[in-house]
Formats: structure tokens, C-alpha cells, sequence
């Protein structure tokens, strides 16, 4: 890949945790994303399914922060998420796992309709255009996901592809 293409996908990654397009990814983002979650699917923020979310959304958050706050303000900026984030999960996928699980549980949980542990394709999809993917990037995401072919996405199917797109591969120097 060249240094091009890395930038794109870098840009394109950052985009998608920096929820309201300030610049930096913080708190605030994490929160607006399971906000949007919970009032897509009806849920209300005080049941267990929404409890779980925001504490899935800050577990997400506080570890982000962890590898990426490289000065400790509290919040990630392209630089910051482009030179820990991005790096440490390359060479730590499992730490990706690690901090992401809590928050995609939550979310499979909420757009789970019929309490199984797992969501339909098209809640999936539903909930990937919630968090910023475009129509047809959610819905080829969401049938890639679901890989039984059993119109049914689990926990485990979404942390291990969300691992793979978030480690991005430098370009030779």
C-alpha cells in the first residue's frame, strides 16, 4: 500500500470514531454514538441493554485513550490515533478485542430483536448506518459479517472483522 492510500484509510477510520467532526475523538463521541444507537432501536438509556451500552461505550473509550492520549488531555486527535491507536492494534489485534468487546456486545445486544445474542443482518446494517457508514458500505459490511448465511450476526463474527479493518498496514518507508 502506498503512503497515499494509508493517509485515506487512516482518515477514513479516525472519521468514523470522531462522531461530531471536531477534530479529535473524546468521550463525548463514544456517548453520541450509543445515543444514536438507543434511539434508533427504541431502547431507553436506563434499561439494561442501554446501562450496558454507555458502559461498553466508556470501556471503549477509556481504552482508546489508554493507547492512544499521548498527552493526556482526554482527547485523541488523527495524529494521536494514527500513531498509537492504529500501531498497537496492529501489533495487538486481541488488545482491539479487548477494549472493543464490551461496547459491540452492547450493541449487538441492542439491535438484537429477538433476544438470542445475536442481530439480524439488517439490524446490523441499521446500526452501522447509525454510527456513520454510508448505505452501501453498511449493508456489504453487514452481509459480510453475517458469515453462516444464517441472517444472523454474533459478537464474536463483529469484533474479529472490526480487529482486521482497524489494522491498517503502514506503507514501506
Amino acid at each position: 500500500m502506498d503512503s497515499a492510500e494509508y493517509e485515506r484509510k487512516i482518515a477514513h477510520r479516525f472519521a468514523a470514531f470522531d462522531q461530531d467532526g471536531n477534530g479529535y475523538i473524546d468521550r463525548a463521541d463514544f456517548n453520541a454514538a450509543a445515543a444514536r444507537l438507543l434511539a434508533e432501536f427504541g431502547t431507553t438509556a436506563r434499561c439494561d441493554k442501554g446501562q450496558a451500552l454507555y458502559t461498553g461505550a466508556e470501556a471503549f473509550w477509556q481504552g482508546m485513550a489508554g493507547i492512544a492520549d499521548v498527552d493526556g488531555d482526554q482527547r485523541v486527535t488523527r495524529e494521536e490515533f494514527a500513531g498509537g491507536a492504529v500501531k498497537r492494534l496492529r501489533d495487538s489485534p486481541e488488545r482491539f478485542a479487548e477494549i472493543a468487546r464490551p461496547f459491540l456486545r452492547a450493541v449487538i445486544a441492542v439491535a438484537d430483536g429477538g433476544n438470542d445474542g445475536r442481530a439480524s443482518v439488517p439490524d446490523v446494517e441499521r446500526a452501522l448506518r447509525v454510527l456513520g457508514a454510508s448505505p452501501e458500505i453498511a449493508g456489504v459490511a453487514a452481509q459480510s459479517l453475517d458469515t453462516d448465511r444464517d441472517g444472523k450476526v454474533a459478537e464474536g463474527d463483529v469484533v474479529s472483522a472490526l480487529a482486521v479493518y482497524f489494522t491498517v498496514i503502514e506503507p514501506d518507508a
